[in-house]
């Protein structure tokens, strides 16, 4: 009993990942055009570029999510912070991992008050 309970939980983990990747992979490849595939398996040089161009990719959703745009998706925002923890993840050497870009807080720009109406 204890085989098939194990076989689940394995056949459960493995549509888990497969779906994370297939998840990761659609949102990578609709908003940088980038393969996930090529991606992993480039030389520290051009991942380290992907790296760059990823971390802008993210900035752009984050900004679109504090603007309340209605093409923001959180999921695509998610899936492409998580492409991004496994590109740096896959063996560059510490001098090449691009630092995370400092969070920049905008000023609200407030509307000017209308003038009263005069009845």
């Amino acid at each position: 009993m204890n085989d098939i309970r194990a076989e689940s939980q394995a056949f459960r983990a493995r549509q888990m990942a497969e779906t994370e990747n297939a998840r990761q992979l659609a949102a990578l490849h609709l908003a940088c055009g980038i393969d996930l595939t090529t991606a992993l398996s480039a030389d520290p040089e051009p991942r380290l570029r992907l790296i760059i161009r990823l971390e802008r990719a993210i900035e752009r959703e984050r900004l679109k999510g504090m603007r309340r745009h209605w093409t923001y998706d959180l999921n695509r925002h998610i899936a492409l912070k998580q492409v991004l923890d496994r590109l740096r993840d896959t063996g560059l050497p510490p001098r090449m991992v691009a630092s995370p870009a400092p969070c920049r807080t905008q000023k609200r720009r407030r509307r000017p008050k209308a003038p009263p109406k005069l009845y």
